[in-house]
């Protein structure tokens, strides 16, 4: 186990270069069983994550090739092998390997998914477009059990917008006899990224992006090669940050539409943001206006970035509220961020925060964007060394995040816990 040091009060100044979208590389590589034939992924970003979906890929018989950032995975020879327990527990993710393995096998056992844990997020909706598909679902020791002797295509409401299920019913409809229909569907970047990568193999699916995807399924898949988008998530974890010590950062190989909402609630504050094709540079300022925030599914403020905006909230004159809609109850970085000095209180989905100077402290990341959270919050504090411990959750969405700060003038250091 290891934790992270931070000796803030050092304006962040340089450059960055972001690297693949996490919560797309999670969909993506399950997606791949789907295939007859290899699958070339490139701008994989190294992350914890991604690591276990690797050796998950090799377990089901699939045959992966590391280089760099990118990835080939061969899944020709990969056969269906209830995973009931072991590394599907790691990841969140991993629920992912329900309709990739439904609908390239007929068939799925896999475990619950884990991850981070900051709230529980049932698999309902999952099941529901699974079900319609024409699968039996059934609770086997623990483990969701899924069997179809034919998919067949189903139009599908979604009760509540999920990323996941969403994802989900998109793997296993494109394998179906017919037509699909999603409708209320999410519609994040990587949902179409995961389309985009489908498609390319033989897939048949229009409306990606949009509240009704259509799928027509086909019988077979084939390989293909794709490039993974750019982590809106990091690429604004970093504007943030760039925000909050007052810095100068140019945040590289991003996507700025994905990061209107970000940008939106930065100008308002009063951080300088300038949009370039693929790159956006913030420019921090002395003073900054308490706002409110309001996080909402896409393409409003993501909840990924509700705990490190909560940090730069800290660092504002006035009060600001932020309202999570997304999940009520993601403020496991708040009394971290109390034992730093923040004086912030939560009400029902709300956190008040009030602006004002922190101080180094021992904190602990309760999960991954609480991790985030408490890394900006240490980096805007003038004196002392902040530690944080838990820097695992920290791994599992940010590559090489301690070279990247210290290339942009933190001082920032790892030690054994």
């Amino acid at each position: 186990m290891e934790k992270l040091m931070v000796r803030g009060g050092r304006p962040l100044r340089g450059s960055v270069q972001i690297s693949g979208a996490k919560n797309s590389a999670v969909a993506l590589l399950p997606a791949s069983i789907l295939a007859e034939s290899p699958v070339t992924l490139d701008n994989l970003p190294h992350l914890s994550d991604v690591a276990v979906y690797s050796d998950i890929l090799q377990e089901l018989g699939g045959s992966v090739t590391w280089n760099g950032e990118t990835i080939v995975i061969d899944p020709s020879d990969m056969k269906s092998i209830p995973m009931p327990n072991g590394k599907v527990k790691l990841l969140r993710a991993s629920y992912y390997l329900m309709g990739a393995m439904l609908g390239r096998f007929g068939e799925a056992t896999i475990g619950l998914p884990g991850g981070c844990n900051f709230e529980p997020r049932p698999i309902d909706q999952h099941i529901k477009g699974f079900e319609a598909l024409g699968a039996v679902v059934s609770n086997d020791h623990g483990s969701v059990r899924i069997v179809a002797k034919e998919l067949r295509g189903a139009k599908i409401y979604l009760d509540v917008v999920s990323v996941g299920a969403t994802i989900n019913i998109m793997l296993a409809a494109s394998k179906a006899k017919g037509s699909t229909v999603i409708e209320n569907a999410a519609k994040e970047p990587e949902i179409i990224d995961v389309a985009t990568l489908l498609n390319s193999m033989g897939a048949k699916i229009k409306g990606a992006g949009t509240e009704t995807i259509r799928i027509e399924g086909v019988d077979s898949l084939h390989g293909c090669r794709h490039s993974i988008i750019p982590d809106r998530i990091q690429a604004a974890t970093y504007m943030i940050a760039a925000a909050a010590t007052r810095g100068d950062v140019l945040i590289d190989s991003v996507i700025p539409k994905h990061l209107e909402a970000v940008t939106a609630k930065l100008q308002e504050m009063g951080v300088h943001v300038y949009e370039m094709d693929e790159a956006i540079r913030i420019v921090g300022q002395p003073l900054y206006e308490a706002i409110d925030v309001k996080a909402l599914v896409y393409p409003g403020f993501a909840t990924d970035m509700q705990s490190p905006m909560t940090s730069l909230l800290t660092q504002t004159n006035g009060v600001s509220i932020l309202t999570d809609y997304v999940y009520s109850n993601r403020f496991k970085h708040i009394p971290e961020l109390t034992r730093m000095g923040a004086r912030i209180r939560v009400e029902g989905r709300s956190a008040i925060v009030e602006g004002g100077p922190l101080t180094a402290a021992k904190v602990r990341a309760a999960d991954l964007r609480a991790g985030a959270a408490l890394v900006v919050a240490a980096l805007t504090v003038p004196e002392g060394v902040t530690e944080i411990g838990g820097a695992e959750y920290i791994d599992r969405g940010y590559d090489h995040l301690v070279d990247n700060l210290r290339l942009l003038g933190a001082e920032v250091w790892r030690e054994t816990e």
